[in-house]
């Protein structure tokens, strides 16, 4: 497979994971999502087949980077068709925050995932997203 280069949309998208999800700059998101952002399939995600305004994405970035103020997601793979780019990536943190009711555990994680964006405008209007969850848990030592 040859990569896509980063131009266009598969650009927006990569400046989007530097900028907004690697180091929580809420302040970028009105150049980067739609009003409207669905998310298509995100199991386990609490928000998953709801769409959310700004101000709810907002949110949903700071319930996932509080546990994880140092989460960076590693880009892999990057393909655009059009108004869809897909990636695949390797989200990175350590829990320093509490999650889901449970102090911090002072643990690393190193999980894989793969994203599906759409694009119109210029803006993401949502995703589909496959990530191993049990993989978090067993890392942050939640289950055997």
């Amino acid at each position: 497979m040859i990569p896509t280069p980063r131009t266009g949309n598969a650009a927006r998208l990569v400046a989007f994971m530097e900028r907004v999800w690697d180091t929580g700059d809420t302040s970028a998101i009105p150049a980067f999502i739609a009003d409207a952002y669905t998310i298509h399939s995100d199991p386990g995600d609490p928000w998953d087949g709801q769409t959310l305004t700004r101000a709810e994405f907002v949110e949903r970035l700071a319930v996932s980077r509080t546990p994880f103020p140092d989460l960076r997601f590693e880009l892999g793979d990057v393909v655009a068709d059009g108004d869809t780019v897909a990636i695949s990536w390797i989200m990175r943190g350590t829990q320093t925050g509490p999650l889901m009711g449970r102090p911090a555990s002072g643990r690393s994680i190193a999980v894989r995932g793969m994203t599906m964006y759409y694009f119109a405008d210029g803006l993401i209007t949502g995703h589909r997203q496959i990530v191993d969850r049990i993989a978090v848990a067993q890392q942050l030592g939640l289950m055997g």
